[in-house]
């Protein structure tokens, strides 16, 4: 199975040695020739653009749907270079409404679509440990359920074109809440004279245990670390994406506001370039202080 890894950067780069090691041939399409050049090192044979070779799959990992939609609309492009029978794979955090629209266009030039944007960070993407959530067609899921195998550790299906993406929003809003919940916890803990690791110790054997504070907290953010690979602007854009969805399906008014406005209220504390579990500093502080004072 050839396999076109289209964006290689920390998600996508290491996705594509992840699937060269694995056996299939692959090649790492990039418009910056520092990213092919950092590959090519590595053994991954790459291309640019301009040159990309035919392909059984085309795997993207890009920013935002606006790259997505030129690398599938703009000429040069994917649906006039991929032949017939070939499968589009969208593993970016993705507009739903775009991907669906897309996943129209890409059904009506005969090929196959899947979104399946993934977690586990560019250290899943590298161990072929990713949790992936997968929106397209049965059949087109089984075709690539080798590529699947070798990336993830978990591939859920949860609907058609588009629902991949959807669900993938509801989780980082989740992700996004439980950093501020669990930070507000811990301060509130440490104010009362507990010590932030045995605040998390007691709260991860009961209930009110999330990702955020079993991986998260331990892994980046007590440890001083924050260097889990994804940022605060990536975490910024995914919550408006799901804010927009909430308000395109006129869904109440509920806590996802509240939280979109609480990760944009200091555009520059924590910057956009941070690790996202920055977000947590400043409740943090107040442990440190609350803790050092009793």
């Amino acid at each position: 199975m050839k396999i076109n890894v289209i964006g290689l950067g920390q998600m996508g780069g290491n996705m594509a040695l992840t699937l060269h090691k694995a056996g299939f041939e692959v090649t790492g399409i990039d418009t910056f020739s520092d990213a092919r050049e950092r590959l090519s090192s590595q053994g991954l044979t790459v291309a640019t653009p301009d040159t990309l070779p035919e392909a059984d799959v085309y795997l993207l990992s890009l920013p935002t749907s606006v790259q997505v939609r030129e690398v599938i609309e703009q000429t040069p492009n994917l649906l006039e270079k991929a032949r017939t029978g070939s499968i589009i794979v969208d593993t970016s955090t993705s507009d739903p409404s775009i991907s669906r629209e897309l996943a129209e266009k890409v059904e009506a030039a005969g090929l196959h679509w899947l979104d399946a944007p993934v977690s586990g960070g560019p250290k899943g993407a590298a161990t072929g440990r990713l949790g992936m959530l997968l929106g397209g067609h049965e059949d087109t899921i089984k075709r690539l359920e080798p590529v699947l195998s070798a990336l993830s550790a978990k591939a859920t299906h949860v609907g058609g074109p588009g629902s991949g993406h959807v669900v993938k929003l509801a989780n980082n809003y989740l992700c996004a809440a439980h950093l501020l919940t669990t930070a507000e916890a811990v301060a509130l803990a440490a104010k009362a004279g507990v010590d932030p690791a045995a605040c998390l110790a007691g709260l991860n054997s009961g209930s009110g245990r999330s990702a955020v504070s079993e991986v998260n907290f331990p892994e980046w953010i007590l440890s001083e670390r924050f260097d889990s690979g994804f940022t605060m602007g990536l975490m910024r854009k995914d919550l408006r994406l799901a804010r927009d969805a909430a308000a395109h399906m006129q869904l109440p008014d509920g806590l996802l506001n509240a939280v979109v406005d609480a990760w944009h209220a200091d555009p520059d504390n924590p910057q956009d370039t941070d690790d996202f579990n920055a977000i947590t500093q400043a409740w943090m502080v107040l442990s440190e202080t609350s803790t050092s004072r009793q």
